[in-house]
């Protein structure tokens, strides 16, 4: 099995009701008492549901087919006819938003609108509108748009507090499923905090079995008071369709990127700790003397991180920041990824067997050295990467260890690299010249070469590479 996402047009409404014990159970007494409706919510949150239809161009090199390569079609055909030039197709790509913003800000996937050119958003009324996009961030799958309805004030969802939410609450999905229109389908909560949804970097997912089907990415989930509480994200299927297990990426994470569009900004500062954590396992736990494995062990802490600043070493184990209990390494990036930049948090951490709490200031990622992006040319098979110094706040851009030092790889958009490289490889050594800035792999590639002999870093395993100049 694995998850794949989806397209969404959801609206999920959640219900916290209370167990009623044996005692309390009795008979309806009247028709109301059977009666049970969503309408009245349907009714307040659908129409700040919207559609979100996305065009991009997607070019097609003819020559990587194997019919143009053979040479005897090419001696028909040539290199210079239309049957050798790239051709263009249109994709598109069909999901759902949220309207958050009376003003036209509207909530929706990145992977809805990701790479587009064209970006409508239809309203519940059929009316369409060009969308600009604020904010598109790959790390959380979220994006933010902007319509311009002059003179008008649009429907709008709430935010609502995700951490409120318990497994068992009712939930609503409203959506365009399929393309079919605007459909609305009911459940529950099924879990919280999923992390293995293989989704985005900051994985704390609420788990639903309302019926999520493709195109409905990007729409909301809302509880019982008509409050936004996800954004419905991905789906656990085989076939593509809803076999109840859908998940949705919790408000408090919305909230975040929402901010960031609403104050102007173009990118999303998020807090760093400078950290590498993992999972406190049955063994951690039983060789420390905890009674349960809980919390986010630290395995090594980078000189400018706020939490050494704040007294905490390698080998303390988080377990709760500002009251929420960590779990695992992933729930503590999730409560630091939604905690903003400048605040203050009190984390709670166990030490040789004690548990202690301090203060700790939430930071950006620092620029230690100066990036120097630099995009790759020449005959080398280099060309066509863009590399770049290492500095935490690269290394975080990368999802890369605090601590990592050297060159990356920050983009791979042509040439030769393609071929051997992937975007977040640091290189290590080029033709036996070691390699700890721009500067030096520029010295390195000046002169051409029969065959290269490239080291790099990637994942964590050195690569060694012998490739033909």
């Amino acid at each position: 099995m694995r998850f794949l996402p989806v397209i969404i047009s959801a609206l999920t409404l959640c219900l916290a009701a209370p167990l009623a014990s044996a005692d309390d159970k009795a008979v309806p007494a009247s028709a109301g008492a059977v009666q049970l409706s969503f309408a009245p919510i349907v009714k307040t949150t659908a129409p700040a549901v919207v559609n979100v239809y996305s065009q991009r161009k997607l070019v097609e090199d003819q020559d990587s087919n194997s019919f143009f390569q053979d040479p005897f079609f090419r001696r028909f055909f040539g290199d210079g006819g239309s049957f050798g030039r790239p051709r263009e197709r249109v994709a598109n790509s069909l999901g759902s938003g949220v309207i958050v913003d009376p003003n036209g800000l509207i909530v929706t996937n990145n992977h809805v609108i990701a790479n587009g050119t064209d970006i409508k958003v239809a309203l519940s009324d059929k009316r369409e509108f060009e969308a600009k996009v604020l904010i598109a961030d790959e790390r959380t799958d979220l994006a933010v748009l902007k319509i311009d309805v002059p003179d008008e004030k649009l429907p709008v969802i709430k935010l609502g507090d995700s951490d409120a939410l318990e497994v068992g609450d009712l939930v609503l999905a409203i959506g365009n499923p399929f393309g079919v229109g605007q459909t609305v389908t009911s459940g529950i909560v099924s879990a919280l905090a999923r992390t293995q949804v293989g989704v985005s970097d900051y994985q704390f997912f609420i788990q639903t079995d309302a019926a999520i089907n493709p195109g409905n990415s990007g729409g909301a989930l809302v509880d019982m008071k008509g409050e936004l509480i996800g954004i419905n994200t991905a789906i656990f299927s085989r076939s593509g369709g809803s076999v109840g297990i859908g998940f949705a990426i919790p408000t408090n994470m919305v909230k975040t990127v929402v901010a960031t569009a609403e104050s102007g900004g173009a990118a999303i500062k998020r807090p760093w700790i400078g950290a590498e954590v993992q999972d406190v396992t049955p063994d951690i736990a039983t060789s420390l003397g905890m009674p349960r494995p809980e919390g986010a062990l630290i395995v090594s802490l980078h000189p400018d991180s706020p939490l050494a600043k704040a007294g905490l070493k390698r080998g303390d184990i988080v377990l709760a920041l500002e009251g929420k209990p960590i779990e695992t390494a992933q729930e503590l990036g999730y409560r630091i990824a939604t905690t903003p930049v400048g605040a203050t948090a009190i984390i709670e951490y166990q030490r040789k067997g004690g548990r202690t709490e301090t203060q700790v200031t939430m930071i950006v990622a620092p620029e230690t050295v100066k990036r120097d992006d630099t995009l790759i040319e020449g005959p080398n098979p280099l060309a066509g990467a863009t590399a770049t110094n290492v500095s935490p706040a690269v290394a975080d851009e990368l999802d890369l260890p605090a601590d990592t030092q050297g060159v990356a790889l920050t983009k791979i958009e042509t040439g030769p690299a393609l071929r051997f490289f992937k975007r977040g490889d640091i290189v290590l050594e080029v033709n036996g010249a070691k390699i700890d800035s721009v500067d030096a792999l520029n010295s390195a590639l000046a002169d051409d070469q029969s065959l290269w002999r490239i080291a790099i870093n990637r994942g964590g395993r050195v690569v060694k590479m012998a490739i033909g100049g």
